[in-house]
């Protein structure tokens, strides 16, 4: 168990150093035009699902992402599924029979302004959550959240651990493969430097263990710095085509919590 730990850290540690030197961006940002942003989330839990759309703005402009309304949203599955989902608020579709179900590929187009955006994205199958704890960082004078799970043996996983403190999403998200720990057990630690609040006695602290293929691992991946919710993402590696930003991403979900004592 401490062995898989002390190679994750160092294989988190590497990732880190490695993306910081390989991550090239050449923009005008002032000046670069605005693009479409799409960002849609499926999951093995029941409905609705929802894609939100806007567009960027230039780096110099307030944060104030102008929504995309009136766009003609649909995602289908390969089982013969389709749903065209409704504007629920400006810039917000939802479906509204769609199911996620693991091993089913799920596509989802968009068409808005005379252009077609498309995306695929396989859900796979989901990741039980053994167990979750505190524990004394080594690193660091405090506590910290601490996950367990086994990852499938002779298969390619890829994961997205999200954090939750009282309900509330925390910004920096996790993203891992198990290209170091093919078929062992994984133990995660939650880096709490990076909360936007430090865990106090009471607080219930929730982790989304989310499930995703290679593409949309490599988005989060390259993401720049915001979490999920970043409206304008920098120029991660995006799986929509015709050049949006953004992800469209079919997943399986596993959560667990624990009250802070």
């Amino acid at each position: 168990m401490k062995k898989s730990k002390i190679i994750l850290f160092i294989s988190i540690i590497l990732s880190v150093c490695f993306s910081s030197c390989e991550k090239v961006i050449d923009l005008e940002l002032n000046t670069s035009s605005s693009q479409i942003v799409i960002q849609g989330n499926i999951y093995d839990q029941g409905g609705p699902y929802t894609v939100k759309i806007s567009k960027s703005v230039n780096f110099d402009e307030s944060n104030d992402y102008p929504a995309v309304s009136g766009a003609m949203v649909v995602i289908s599955d390969n089982a013969g599924n389709s749903d065209t989902l409704t504007e629920a608020s400006s810039g917000i579709y939802t479906t509204s029979v769609l199911q996620g179900a693991p091993g089913r590929t799920y596509t989802l187009k968009v068409e808005t302004d005379g252009q077609t955006y498309i995306a695929s994205s396989t859900m796979p199958d989901a990741v039980e959550i053994d167990s979750i704890y505190m524990e004394h960082s080594i690193f660091r004078n405090e506590e910290q959240v601490t996950i367990d799970f086994r990852d499938p043996a002779n298969i390619d996983n890829y994961y997205r651990i999200i954090e939750f403190i009282n309900n509330i999403q925390q910004d920096q998200f996790y993203v891992i493969s198990d290209k170091l720990y093919q078929g062992k057990e994984i133990n995660y630690s939650i880096m709490s430097q990076y909360n936007d609040n430090k865990l106090e006695a009471g607080d219930e602290v929730t982790i989304w263990l989310e499930s995703v293929d290679k593409y949309v691992y490599e988005y989060f991946r390259t993401e720049s710095s915001e979490g999920w919710q970043s409206a304008s993402p920098a120029n991660p590696t995006s799986n929509i085509s015709n050049g949006a930003l953004g992800y469209f991403n079919a997943c399986s979900v596993r959560t667990i919590s624990i009250i802070v004592e």
